[in-house]
């Protein structure tokens, strides 16, 4: 069963990790916010949920098959598991090529067409705390594994050195993506790496630039 949504509008996103909320009502975009962790990833043909996340140097993966208006999104840390001296195939969602594959399938469980998939691509910046460039090499695994499927990406936002805060409305395929220049890179390192029960706080923001199919 689905938990119920959070009701009530955090001043920041300490309520919704520190209390391990995945749902929450948020009144000033009338929707439902589904929080994706690092690792995780979550479809919906709920109209009325809009899934977010931060990014650093991970990736976020927005798919949707538009005839359904059924779509979702992941949060991967790395490209592949031989990336962290791991050996063999994985079913860690930490990891792109594992996490694609599930996002993807969950899609086409619920009906969804490969041939109509649209994706949009987001983060891989890197931080000062990101010395071995797990930025870049996200970005270049998430392009390259997405055109050797032979996917269309209608959108993208990556590389680059500030974070980033992503709303993804699968039912649209709008993307809203901010910049919170402001928050320290070791806090996006900590964010991207913590447990559900971790707490951060909520950061000043440029404009969203809006990814938008209309």
């Amino acid at each position: 069963m689905q938990a119920s949504p959070y009701s009530g509008e955090p001043d920041n996103l300490i309520d919704l990790l520190s209390y391990r909320r995945r749902f929450y009502f948020d009144p000033r975009m009338n929707a439902t916010m589904v929080w994706v962790w690092q690792g995780d990833f979550y479809v919906t043909q709920n109209p009325n949920e809009v899934v977010t996340t931060v990014l650093g140097s991970c990736i976020a993966v927005c798919v949707r098959d538009p005839d359904l208006r059924l779509g979702g999104m992941n949060h991967f840390l790395l490209p592949r598991a031989s990336d962290q001296g791991v050996n063999g195939v994985t079913n860690d969602l930490r990891y792109g090529s594992y996490s694609i594959e599930r996002l993807v399938n969950s899609i086409m469980s619920h009906g969804g067409r490969r041939d109509r998939l649209e994706f949009k691509i987001f983060g891989g910046s890197v931080l000062s705390s990101d010395y071995l460039r797990i930025g870049d090499k996200n970005a270049d695994f998430v392009e390259s594994y997405l055109r050797h499927e032979g996917f269309h990406i209608a959108a993208h936002d990556l590389r680059g050195s500030s974070p980033r805060r992503l709303m993804y409305y699968p039912s649209t395929g709008k993307a809203l993506v901010s910049s919170g220049r402001h928050l320290a890179p070791s806090k996006i390192f900590e964010i991207e790496n913590a447990l559900p029960d971790a707490q951060i706080v909520e950061t000043e923001t440029r404009d969203p630039v809006l990814f938008s199919d209309d």
